[in-house]
């Protein structure tokens, strides 16, 4: 079941995973008197082994409290309260305080987890692949700041880009929710929301892979091989910037655009960012018209250019979707009518849900923004991609109420692979919850939330899959962080990738079943990594949920 507990109106379901269920009982854990008894909704097979789980629904219990659900001679103790995903929304945009680079992690604000500092990264070479005439190979340049991207010490423009285009396309949606938001990081005091601020951080960072001279932006800032499981201050090699890339280019121009705007309320804090992020982006954008096919390929670079790269690629071989959402994003700041033109050239013709190899939605998202003012045209465009996003929602809620974990997600083989728990059921949770705001019905937002359920660990496992919550959560990610800092618990926060039956790592899974195929071993980045667009997703749909909260759910 859900272990962070459910909202008073929300639909409340449990799944035993075998056995049949005569009846449940529901104990108010305070006063000890019965409230609810109920017989089992309904059974359902699982696909890939021989269990048949059995589904309780016991949403009538809506009075906010501490109860006891008592099953077959078992019990398990759960909540009933208000702002119940708070902790895990304030815990997932906190993650990223701590992978913040070139800063020390301070005890007033990380407590137990603080550390040095490390990768300073102002002593940065560029990569041969990177060479220009005014910066040729092995030039020096400073590029601080920034997130760790993953488990790995390395830092990404296409991921970084994605993740905060993500977060961002949300916080727009729940202005006042975040304006309260208070998760003690450095900048908390200031009169910039918590979440921009974070933001801020790797923005910073992202303007220093952008080459002054053409525009241009690197692929990536790393060293040639994953660092060994140390301290930050503890690693050694070479750091390089390699590559500019199609794809860095417009998800760089994509997320400035975006930014600019954003904090142009801001400047106090942020004085003249609005105008250097647009005037940025316009750039990076132009480059990228001028360079379409110089996608990142690391063989082939490798092949070229020593020393040779074996770290995390972003490889994508498409950018109409970058450009989709690049050219959206520039039109709603600048109203240039050649954005606009660009925009509706590239625009798909249906709906994906989000994840960093395809930014389509994020473009959709931008068009789609509740109250933005569109003149007749932009409406039109906009509401077909509406109605794409809408049969996408209604394809996806399809059958959800009879499937062995009463939630859309999971029910299919294709629902599990590297990273799935964020880029399927996260991404898919926050289309869903697009769909609700965009017609009102309930229907698609009460699926939202079965997706969070089972995050929450109402799958097959029984995990919570986020680090530091729940009663049953990873203990020992794939997070060089987490292993190297001599503290027994994870860093909280981080969303693990989930079951995985490629089991590309070499780990010991004890099944092949795909919704099971997931071990909590440092080991296993197949399977229980942690990455900032997986907490980008994560942010995402809890901040969402918690925010919409106040409606009913039925």
């Amino acid at each position: 079941m859900n272990q962070l507990g459910y909202y008073p109106n929300q639909e409340k379901i449990a799944v035993v995973d075998s056995g049949k269920v005569e009846e449940f009982v529901i104990w108010d854990a305070v006063s000890g008197e019965q409230v609810f008894v109920g017989k089992s909704l309904y059974t359902a097979k699982s696909a890939w082994s021989d269990k048949t789980r059995t589904t309780l629904d016991f949403s009538a219990v809506t009075t906010p409290g501490k109860y006891i659900l008592k099953v077959n001679g078992a019990s398990v103790t759960f909540l009933i309260k208000d702002s119940v995903l708070s902790p895990l929304a304030d815990a997932a945009l906190k993650s990223f305080y701590y992978q913040r680079t070139a800063m020390p992690i301070e005890e007033q604000y990380a407590g137990q987890w603080h550390r040095m500092a490390g990768h300073p990264d102002n002593h940065v070479l560029i990569h041969p692949s990177a060479a220009s005439p005014d910066r040729p190979a092995g030039t020096i340049v400073s590029s601080s700041k920034g997130w760790y991207d993953a488990g790995d010490y390395n830092k990404y423009i296409v991921n970084s880009g994605y993740s905060i285009g993500l977060m961002q396309s949300i916080y727009q949606l729940f202005l006042d929710y975040f304006s309260r938001q208070k998760i003690n990081i450095p900048e908390s005091n200031n009169h910039t929301p918590d979440l921009l601020d974070e933001m801020q951080f790797n923005l910073d960072w992202m303007l220093t892979m952008q080459d002054p001279e053409d525009g241009g932006v690197y692929h990536k800032l790393t060293t040639p091989f994953f660092e060994g499981f140390v301290k930050p201050v503890d690693c050694k090699q070479q750091r390089y910037v390699v590559q500019k890339s199609v794809t860095a280019a417009l998800d760089f121009a994509a997320v400035m655009a975006q930014s600019c705007r954003l904090f142009a309320s801001y400047e106090e804090d942020y004085p003249g960012f609005s105008k250097r992020a647009l005037l940025a982006a316009e750039k990076a954008y132009a480059w990228a018209e001028k360079h379409p096919e110089a996608y990142y390929n690391q063989n082939l670079l490798n092949q070229k250019y020593q020393p040779a790269i074996a770290t995390g690629e972003y490889g994508d071989t498409h950018a109409d979707d970058e450009f989709f959402w690049a050219a959206s994003e520039l039109y709603f700041s600048t109203g240039k009518e050649i954005y606009r033109e660009e925009a509706i050239k590239k625009a798909p013709q249906i709906y994906t849900a989000p994840g960093w190899g395809n930014t389509f939605a994020l473009g959709i998202f931008a068009w789609l923004q509740p109250g933005r003012e569109l003149n007749e045209a932009d409406r039109r465009f906009a509401d077909s991609l509406k109605t794409e996003l809408l049969k996408y929602a209604d394809k996806v809620i399809e059958g959800a109420e009879q499937t062995p974990f009463h939630a859309p997600y999971g029910n299919d083989a294709k629902d599990f692979f590297w990273g799935c728990l964020a880029e399927k059921c996260m991404n898919q949770g926050v289309s869903l919850m697009y769909a609700y705001l965009l017609t009102g019905k309930d229907v698609y937002l009460t699926n939202a939330y079965r997706n969070m359920d089972y995050i929450l660990g109402r799958n097959a496992t029984g995990f919570c899959y986020v680090t530091g919550l729940g009663t049953k959560s990873p203990k020992h990610p794939h997070h060089r962080l987490s292993a190297s800092d001599d503290i027994e618990d994870p860093i909280p926060g981080f969303l693990v990738g989930g079951p995985n039956p490629g089991q590309q790592d070499g780990a010991f899974y004890p099944t092949a079943s795909p919704d099971e195929s997931y071990v909590d071993t440092e080991d296993s980045y197949a399977s229980n990594e942690v990455a900032i667009n997986w907490n980008a997703a994560l942010v995402a749909l809890a901040s969402s949920l918690d925010a919409l909260a106040v409606y009913s759910v039925k």
